[in-house]
């Protein structure tokens, strides 16, 4: 089983297959080894005649060849032998059949040369006769057994090439069914089994027109001597001690033959077992060959998926880093945006800032001429309180006059003298009587006039009181309107302060807020520097990595040259083994030397892989380092959007600023009209008292001119009317009763006067305490605001302070990467150091392959 696995040529080997299964066919036999075609007529008598003493104890089987030749010769005059053309059929079926007919044919042919060695021995030839039978039967059996060999060599070559046909065929089979993949073996097999069967085809023609040509001589001369023997041995019987003798001598000469040719065999028995270990030893080689290129071909498979792997994931990262750059360019244009925005905010905040100052101007503007109208309109109002007070007092001394000059018409009329005497009395009758008819008449225009004037009177009382009542409904309008007007000061104070306090945290929230807005400027620039770094670091890496692939491109390119290096060296080498059969030495250096190139190409697949491993942990590394840079990413995103939230919240805060100072302002507005409307209607109604009192004041002087005219007619008619005292009496109860009335009344307004200034009063200390109080809410306010604004400071420092701690882990971070990175061009320099010190090893060995090529 080892010889048979060691030597796939053989097909069978003892009748035993390669499975072990026992075959009895012509596929088993010793011509199925090439190059034993040549060698093959002396290990048929190899078998039986191994040691050459037993062949000469035992007679039987020591000239199976000569009987042989003999019955071949026999037979060839008379009729061909049946055994012999079995023999030649069953030569090429088995050795065992050809075992068992040789021994058989052998014992026929003894018996056959018993048959004519009596037959020669019964015949006495003469002398001379002896002498040429001698010679003839020298010739003769030399010419037979030169005719034999010659016969026997033909047929045992015929059979020779019979069984190599028939071996090539099956072999060839054999070969094809099972190295259908192996196309140079078959290949180099093909040209080989050409130049045997060439090499093997071109002796044996020769042999052939020779063997012909010397069978044709020899047929005459044997016939010849057969008719000149028969002759002979019917005189002479002699000859059978000759021809006996001629027997011996050649039995002899056939046992030197066969010793020699059993010598001569050894040799070529060693020779054919040297020949079987250069087979094997040849087997050995390409059995390696095809171990070396298997193993080569499954390592380009796996460089090939290796390769396409590289590639798919050269693909990934290159998606990668164009989602990265989108990305980039998102996060770029986001912050382009934030810019704007913030520029646009900037300048919001400005216009603000230079609206509300302008606002503030106005209101302040608007709210100092609402001050001095105040102020004006306070003034009227205490103008118009003089004025009445004046006229008040004007009317009380009025009244005193009146007074007075009743008491001194009393007087005068107390002072009169009356005259009893009846002249006097007489004229004073006449005068009377003319008197009192003039006087009724006076009288009676008089009552007309008194009552007229009396209607006067009540008109004026009315006029007056309606006056008062509308003096004293206008005096509590204006008191209104001035504690009204005093309430809304206090109230556009209190919102003043509120506005200013307001403005105040709209001045800190403002400067914050442009703090914050350069710290975001500031961390913008820092994030785009960072953002540009990152971006830098990933087109180095991505540099790196194309410059990777393009020598991952470049080593497939030297591979796949390699492997067409390769497969002209293997079909150089299937095109040189066909040429190399007799260089078996420069074989076995080649076989040492693809050894080594395979163990060599191992070595160097070894290190590819570990290139490619040290390849897939950088690939993963930089996989890791993508994914901490897009979650750096993401952070910063966040940060973004939460600025962005921060100024979108400041803008809200910023716009309901706004609308509470539109607010402010259309309700300033809103106070301002109603204060100019309450101007304006004070000023009406300022004018229409100041009318009205001009009217008064006119009225009044015409009462005093008729007062002076009464007084006239009074001095006038003192003389005459001393009858009328009751009357003037009455009159005087009635002004008495005007007095008590305009004392009334002017008690009841100067109660009502001290009840307004009592009212006024306290108004004034519930504004002190309303100012008060509110001064304390404002403190209050303010300490809120500044716990509150202490509070948001501590924030804002705590928060300073972790985004600086953020910003160290993050430099720190960056530093390791850089670091990393680094380490990492550092390897791969050295990795392409040792590449290229491969590479060039490589292709100096390949050179150095082909030159010796």
């Amino acid at each position: 089983e080892l010889l048979l696995q060691s030597l796939p040529q053989l097909a069978l080997l003892d009748g035993i297959s390669h499975s072990g299964k026992r075959v009895h066919s012509s596929e088993g036999g010793p011509l199925d080894i090439p190059g034993l075609e040549d060698y093959a007529e002396y290990l048929v008598s190899s078998d039986s005649s191994v040691n050459p003493e037993k062949a000469s104890v035992e007679p039987q089987l020591t000239t199976p060849r000569i009987d042989e030749v003999l019955a071949q010769y026999h037979q060839r005059t008379t009729v061909p032998d049946p055994a012999a053309t079995m023999s030649d059929t069953e030569a090429s079926s088995s050795p065992k059949q050809t075992k068992t007919a040789v021994s058989l044919y052998n014992e026929i042919r003894i018996k056959k040369l018993e048959q004519q060695i009596s037959q020669l021995l019964q015949q006495v030839p003469t002398a001379s006769s002896t002498l040429k039978a001698k010679r003839d039967i020298d010739h003769s059996s030399g010419s037979e057994i030169e005719n034999c060999k010659e016969n026997h060599k033909k047929g045992t070559r015929r059979t020779k090439l019979q069984g190599y046909q028939q071996m090539t065929e099956t072999s060839k089979r054999r070969s094809g069914t099972l190295q259908r993949n192996k196309k140079s073996e078959s290949d180099h097999e093909q040209p080989r089994g050409r130049k045997l069967k060439s090499s093997n085809t071109q002796p044996t023609r020769r042999e052939d027109l020779s063997g012909s040509s010397s069978i044709g001589s020899r047929k005459s001369s044997t016939s010849q001597t057969i008719e000149q023997g028969t002759q002979d041995s019917k005189k002479t019987n002699v000859a059978e001690e000759s021809t006996y003798r001629a027997l011996i001598q050649e039995l002899d000469l056939e046992r030197e033959k066969r010793w020699k040719a059993e010598q001569a065999v050894k040799p070529l028995m060693e020779h054919i077992k040297s020949l079987q270990n250069q087979v094997n030893e040849k087997q050995d080689v390409r059995d390696i060959a095809v171990h070396t290129t298997d193993r080569l071909k499954d390592l380009l498979l796996k460089e090939k998926e290796a390769k396409k792997q590289l590639e798919v994931h050269a693909a990934e990262l290159r998606i990668k880093v164009e989602e990265l750059t989108e990305e980039l360019a998102n996060s770029r244009s986001s912050e382009k945006e934030q810019r704007k925005v913030l520029k646009s905010l900037e300048e919001t905040i400005s216009k603000t800032e230079a609206r509300r100052l302008q606002h503030k101007t106005m209101e302040m503007k608007r709210i100092q001429e609402a001050e001095l109208k105040a102020s004006v309109a306070h003034r009227e109002v205490e103008l118009l309180q003089i004025a009445l007070r004046q006229e008040k007092e004007k009317v009380h001394q009025l009244q005193e006059l009146l007074t007075s000059r009743e008491q001194e018409h009393r007087k005068e009329v107390d002072s009169r003298v009356t005259l009893s005497g009846p002249e006097f009395r007489d004229a004073l009758s006449r005068e009377l009587a003319k008197e009192e008819e003039r006087h009724s008449q006076q009288l009676k225009e008089y009552q007309e006039k008194i009552n007229v004037l009396n209607q006067q009177y009540v008109n004026l009382e009315d006029e007056f009181r309606v006056a008062l009542t509308i003096e004293a409904n206008r005096f509590k309008e204006v008191k209104d309107g001035f504690d009204h007007v005093v309430a809304e000061l206090a109230d556009h104070k209190h919102t003043l302060a509120r506005s200013q306090q307001k403005e105040k945290q709209s001045r800190k929230l403002i400067q914050e807020l442009t703090a914050m807005v350069k710290e975001q400027k500031a961390k913008i620039a820092e994030l785009a520097k960072s953002k540009q770094g990152t971006t830098s670091e990933l087109k180095s890496r991505i540099r790196t990595l194309e410059h990777v692939a393009e020598e991952d491109k470049k080593k497939t390119v030297q591979i796949e040259l390699l492997k067409l290096e390769k497969s002209k060296l293997i079909s150089q080498l299937t095109a040189q083994e066909s040429v190399i059969d007799g260089l078996r030495a420069e074989r076995r250096i080649w076989g040492q030397e693809l050894a080594q190139q395979g163990s060599s190409l191992a070595q160097d697949r070894g290190r590819l892989e570990a290139r490619i491993e040290v390849l897939t942990s950088e690939i993963e590394s930089i996989k890791k380092q993508n994914v901490r840079d897009i979650d750096a990413l993401k952070i910063k995103n966040k940060i973004v959007d939460d600025q962005t939230e921060t100024i979108r919240k400041l803008k809200e805060g910023l716009q309901e600023r706004d609308e509470q100072i539109r607010k402010v302002r259309e309700e300033n507005l809103q106070t301002q009209r109603r204060f100019q409307e309450q101007l304006d209607d004070e000023a009406i109604i300022s004018q229409d008292l100041k009318e009205r009192v001009e009217r008064l004041s006119e009225r009044k002087n015409d009462l005093k001119q008729q007062l002076e005219d009464k007084e006239a007619e009074l001095e006038e008619t003192k003389k005459a009317y001393s009858a009328v005292n009751k009357k003037w009496q009455d009159k005087a109860e009635l002004l008495t009763r005007l007095e008590i009335q305009v004392k009334q009344m002017k008690e009841n307004f100067d109660a009502n006067e001290k009840k307004l200034v009592e009212e006024r009063n306290k108004a004034l200390q519930a504004q002190k305490a309303t100012v008060e109080k509110l001064h304390s809410m404002d403190d209050a306010f303010r300490r809120q605001h500044e716990t509150v604004q202490a509070a948001q400071q501590a924030q804002l420092i705590q928060l300073e302070n972790q985004k600086q701690k953020e910003i160290e882990a993050a430099k720190e971070k960056v530093y390791q990467v850089e670091e990393e990175m680094r380490q990492l061009l550092q390897e791969t320099a050295k990795s392409k150091k040792n590449m290229e010190e491969k590479i060039r090893k490589l292709t100096h060995a390949l050179s150095d392959i082909q030159q010796e090529l």
